[in-house]
């Protein structure tokens, strides 16, 4: 039964990732349409609006209900897996995600409200922040107490400063071929 259980867990956290990066993808062309003429800005808004409404409501939101609970039954299965260091530390970057996950949602009610409080830069550090997440919870859950902790932790934040300078590389970029 344990097997089953993780295979849903997988395919439901492999959902959940995909829609956190492309619900901010979106967050990016919605707030990026700001810039085109008004005629255009509204219909690309209304889209965008419609889109991050479906990839959030049928997507996303679904596969991090079914994701949790296939872990939380997980651990119903193998209580043994709470004495291990490493899956407090995955639970940990589990609930930075969800964090994650429901300022993704505050983003989108702001957005249906004409509010962008992100430009399209801060959004694609945002962006980047569900990579790490990504990262740090496969890290740990494969290599378990295989690794040591410190050189983990120094290794994902130079992870995070290679992926927040390749942002502002190619923030350099686009400006460059405006």
């Amino acid at each position: 039964m344990y097997q089953y259980v993780l295979a849903i867990h997988i395919i439901f956290v492999v959902s959940w990732m995909a829609g956190l990066f492309y619900i901010v993808r979106l967050f990016i062309y919605h707030t990026e349409a700001n810039l085109k003429p008004e005629h255009e800005r509204l219909i690309l808004q209304k889209q965008f609006e419609v889109m991050e409404s479906k990839l959030w409501n049928i997507i996303t939101t679904p596969a991090m209900v079914l994701s949790v609970s296939a872990g939380l039954l997980m651990l119903y299965l193998n209580p043994l897996l709470l004495e291990t260091d490493w899956m407090w530390v995955k639970l940990g970057f589990v609930a930075g995600l969800i964090v994650y996950h429901v300022i993704c949602q505050n983003i989108i009610s702001q957005l249906k409200r004409g509010k962008y409080w992100m430009t399209s830069t801060q959004l694609r550090f945002w962006n980047e922040l569900a990579t790490i997440f990504l990262v740090a919870i496969v890290f740990t859950v494969i290599l378990k107490s295989a690794i040591d902790w410190l050189y983990g932790l120094l290794g994902l934040m130079a992870f995070a400063v290679v992926i927040m300078i390749a942002v502002k590389i190619y923030k350099k970029q686009r400006e460059k071929s405006k």
